[in-house]
């Protein structure tokens, strides 16, 4: 937290060589806020077109690099990629040193990326906005799971114009107010619960939640859409959380089969990894996601498809494909530092795997039961209920088990 007696201070990252304009006209803009400025140069190429306050080369070592070998290399993706390495090193840095209130970059995808690769290492709570030809698409490459605002340039940054000033001093005041303002008073507050739903899971989530609640905890649910993942356990790698109610697994399938909603290869692994207490389920592991059914890739036009909305599409799990994620599940958890529990309903994983259902599917969900045993290890807790998920009984379950383990951890 910054010293009330010095002025907050905007990180601007940018490629002097080709926005050097752009980023003088937003230093000023910015001192006209009352804020500090400190204008970070991630131009490898030509000369820099304004004055930073620190250069490339001081960026490309902070990658472990050298400019001149980057730039007489000519391979611009790899540059990319090591001056993005570079600012993340300098950004982390000056936040350690309380220099660094808030992160504010300008540009198209070079641009973009090399700002989001720095800004994505900073804490949650930090003030970070891209301005961006490409804020208006799929965003999620430079999002990731953190807090990044994302504003669309309308014009390209190619010069100060009527309509590329207005966007330019619009991004200066936000993130000016962003880093002048107080953050809530600290008082009294309730330890931090992450929470994993899906659709198919709300029930047992909600009555999970307002258990914890009943303990006294708060409890932040995430949507196990594949960012929805990332993003808690982003915050459990930050240190925010007491502990991990891990209902929905789902973003495993679809990052072994291949659906839209992964949440890459380490899902599963921060609580773990951290030691933090962490009660886990086999949450909607009969499915993986896709967009309307034309969007269903052509090899899976036998299987078993569930049209959830317009937008969504399910297919379900094979036996195979279930024994795998059984295996994954088991050696992730297997691997915890922490206290590990696992809770398995026996008569389904979701709310369309339950009999008379769509996804009802009694040798899958003993293709998955079959993988976990050749797995898991025996510090991990097993508990069996002869519920589905969305029981109320397993719910409180669960709930009861994690406020056990973080109380005994205390």
């Amino acid at each position: 937290m910054r010293s009330l007696q010095r002025m907050a201070t905007v990180v601007l990252i940018g490629t002097l060589d080709t926005k050097g304009q752009e980023y003088d006209y937003l230093r000023q803009r910015l001192r006209e806020q009352g804020v500090g400025v400190l204008l970070v140069d991630v131009g490898v190429l030509g000369q820099p077109l304004a004055r930073p306050d620190i250069a490339r080369e001081e960026v490309a070592t902070a990658a472990g690099s050298d400019l001149a070998a980057l730039a007489a290399a000519g391979d611009r993706g790899a540059a990319m990629e090591a001056m993005g390495r570079g600012a993340a090193e300098i950004v982390k840095r000056l936040y350690s040193e309380g220099r660094l209130d808030g992160v504010l970059a300008v540009g198209g995808s070079s641009n973009s990326s090399i700002a989001a690769r720095a800004m994505r290492e900073l804490p949650v709570g930090v003030p970070k906005l891209i301005v961006s030809t490409l804020a208006s698409g799929d965003t999620r490459p430079y999002v990731g799971a953190s807090d990044v605002t994302m504003m669309y340039s309308v014009v390209d940054i190619a010069g100060i114009n009527q309509i590329s000033e207005r966007i330019l001093t619009n991004a200066a005041g936000a993130i000016a107010g962003m880093v002048k303002a107080k953050p809530p008073p600290a008082g009294a507050r309730k330890p931090l619960v992450g929470a994993t739903m899906f659709g198919v899971t709300t029930p047992c989530v909600t009555r999970a939640r307002e258990r914890l609640e009943e303990l006294g905890y708060e409890v932040l649910v995430f949507h196990a859409t594949g960012t929805g993942g990332q993003s808690m356990e982003a915050l459990v790698k930050a240190g925010f959380l007491a502990g991990v109610l891990d209902v929905t697994t789902t973003e495993l399938a679809d990052e072994l089969v291949g659906g839209v909603l992964s949440a890459g290869p380490e899902r599963l692994e921060a609580a773990g990894a951290a030691g933090i207490p962490q009660v886990v389920s086999l949450g909607a592991l009969d499915m993986v996601n896709f967009g309307p059914m034309a969007t269903v890739p052509a090899q899976f036009a036998g299987r078993n498809l569930y049209v959830h909305n317009p937008t969504v599409t399910l297919m379900r799990t094979t036996p195979e494909e279930c024994r795998e994620l059984g295996r994954i599940i088991g050696r992730k958890l297997s691997a915890a530092r922490g206290p590990t529990a696992l809770f398995i309903p026996l008569r389904g994983v979701s709310a369309i795997d339950v009999e008379g259902k769509p996804f009802y599917d009694p040798e899958a969900d003993q293709g998955l039961l079959a993988g976990l045993r050749e797995t898991l290890a025996p510090s991990v807790e097993v508990h069996e209920l002869h519920t589905d998920i969305n029981d109320p009984a397993f719910a409180e379950a669960m709930a009861n088990r994690l406020h056990e383990m973080i109380e005994e951890g205390r």
